[in-house]
């Protein structure tokens, strides 16, 4: 509840301590000034936000390599939003060169990220994980992503519903390339791909450890 004036021309000024959503604000007037004068008026300010877009169509990926000297193995942050109609589609693929490799896909409407050490002699027991969330996901709304991997620990989020585990030390044995492949892979075929198709829709602010993807393909 916020309190008003008791005036007819002072301002009360409020700021959130978090920022928040929403689709629509709704105002409750509780009550009303004591002296009896009815009446409101509310203004309500956004926050800075930097939208970057990129569409694809299907036949299209978007190819990010990076600078080996000045990544971690041990840590990776990976966020993007999007939005689509089809109900399948690969959103990101990296591989590495003895057939480890993840992959986040769309399948049915839903996301499954599926890590894949690949040497499954050396790792039998380890050898794949595959963790599917949400649903209905292609009904042409924004979803947001979040793929953080710290050490074994890996974070899983698609809208705000977030699923944790540990590797077991797969990550300690991935062996992948300084590239990720936003919106499906280079070259059709490739191991780790369920359904092989490529994504049809928009991406939205994709983030690789802080590198705005989609800003720097705009400028290179």
């Amino acid at each position: 509840a916020f309190s008003g004036n008791t005036n007819a021309d002072s301002v009360v000024y409020y700021k959130l301590q978090h920022p928040i959503k929403a689709r629509f604000l709704r105002f409750v007037p509780l009550d009303w000034n004591p002296n009896g004068r009815i009446g409101m008026r509310i203004e309500v300010y956004g926050c800075t936000y930097r939208s970057e877009v990129v569409g694809f169509d299907g036949k299209s990926c978007l190819i990010y390599t990076f600078n080996q000297k000045v990544m971690s193995a041990l840590k990776d942050v990976i966020s993007l939003k999007f939005k689509t109609m089809q109900s399948d589609g690969i959103l990101l693929y990296r591989e590495g060169q003895n057939g480890d490799h993840i992959n986040l896909e769309l399948i049915k409407g839903k996301l499954s990220l599926l890590i894949n050490l690949g040497d499954t002699k050396t790792h039998p027991s380890n050898a794949q994980i595959n963790i599917t969330l949400g649903s209905l996901l292609d009904d042409q709304h924004w979803h947001s992503v979040l793929i953080e991997h710290f050490n074994n620990q890996v974070n899983f989020t698609v809208d705000k519903h977030t699923h944790h585990f540990h590797a077991k030390g797969e990550f300690n044995y991935l062996d992948l390339d300084y590239e990720i492949s936003f919106g499906g892979i280079p070259v059709p075929g490739k191991p780790g791909t369920l359904s092989r198709r490529n994504f049809h829709g928009c991406f939205e602010n994709i983030y690789f450890n802080g590198v705005n993807i989609i800003d720097l393909a705009r400028r290179h």
